[in-house]
């Protein structure tokens, strides 16, 4: 049987091999850095294995330890999944839920859905999120992710939120009449292009086209580079240039006429939103509710 000191030590090797800090570690577990060496160094002797390389600069895992790791960490979330459910059981669900989701994701399937979660479940307090980074979301910390499919990892539970999606070059008339459209691609060079990264890209996105067999990526420029898409389709609205969004974010702007669509033949889709989360033989009950919720929200969304 495993002793309190065991379990202090347990966690405190799981935040360090997570966190991959003694000192970022030490603030999620609200210890000293110098008490979470000591209970890392007692682990490691425990086991009779090092576990952590450390230096002056950095601490990484040792092969010993990231087998360990992967072991231990759905382990001890079963046994809190394990507590948690049955301190629950009677009564309603309650307690955090972390959500990272896209910008665009949450504008279209949270913001929708929060006043009635809330009213459902008073007692759960949602995190959120809202980052276009793609994140390791379980060493980040976070529960559950809504994102693109095309970058979900592979070991996640993915479920389909909405349809398929595309990105289409819009303009304002305003733009249009000063400068003219692009017929294809390759046009866009003549053109002043909102750009857009992604967070933690040192280089724009290549805005993305289909030409009836691949896709291809084309290299715009412009007076304007960003890093939220909704500053990218305000700018366009405004007539800075033209911009590469997607359409479902911008159709009541393209259904006014205030945003023009263009090359719509070589926008194709690809893989919608999907909500993913780690699979895991015991769920917490405010983890369940919320993915539950999001799927009766987005059902609905679908149909009107």
């Amino acid at each position: 049987m495993l002793s309190t000191s065991d379990f202090g030590q347990l966690r405190a090797f799981i935040a360090v091999g997570e966190e991959l800090s003694f000192s970022r570690a030490a603030a999620v577990l609200s210890v000293s850095p110098s008490a979470l060496s000591q209970m890392v160094r007692g682990f490691e002797t425990r086991v009779g294995l090092r576990l952590l390389n450390r230096t002056t600069r950095s601490v990484s895992l040792t092969e010993a330890g990231e087998v360990l790791l992967r072991r231990l960490r759905p382990a001890v979330f079963d046994l809190g999944a394990a507590v948690e459910q049955a301190s629950q059981s009677r009564g309603r669900p309650a307690g955090r839920v972390r959500v990272h989701a896209f910008r665009v994701a949450a504008k279209l399937f949270l913001t929708p859905m929060l006043r009635s979660f809330n009213d459902a479940y008073p007692d759960i307090v949602l995190d959120i999120t809202l980052d276009d980074a793609v994140v390791d979301m379980v060493k980040s910390g976070y529960d559950v992710a809504i994102r693109v499919g095309e970058v979900i990892e592979r070991d996640m539970i993915a479920v389909r939120l909405g349809p398929d999606l595309r990105q289409v070059v819009v303009a304002s008339p305003d733009y249009l009449a000063r400068h003219g459209a692009p017929s294809d691609p390759g046009g866009l060079k003549h053109h002043r292009c909102i750009r857009w990264h992604w967070p933690g890209q040192a280089t724009p996105y290549d805005w993305e086209f289909w030409d009836g067999k691949r896709w291809f990526g084309v290299a715009v420029d412009g007076p304007l580079i960003v890093n939220s898409r909704d500053l990218e389709s305000q700018a366009a609205l405004a007539g800075v240039g033209l911009a590469f969004v997607v359409e479902e974010m911008v159709a009541p702007l393209i259904a006014e006429g205030r945003l023009v669509p263009l090359m719509q033949q070589w926008s194709a889709p690809f893989p919608g939103f999907f909500l993913c989360y780690p699979e895991q033989r015991q769920m917490v009950p405010a983890l369940r509710a919320f993915i539950d919720q999001v799927r009766q929200a987005a059902a609905v969304g679908s149909l009107t």
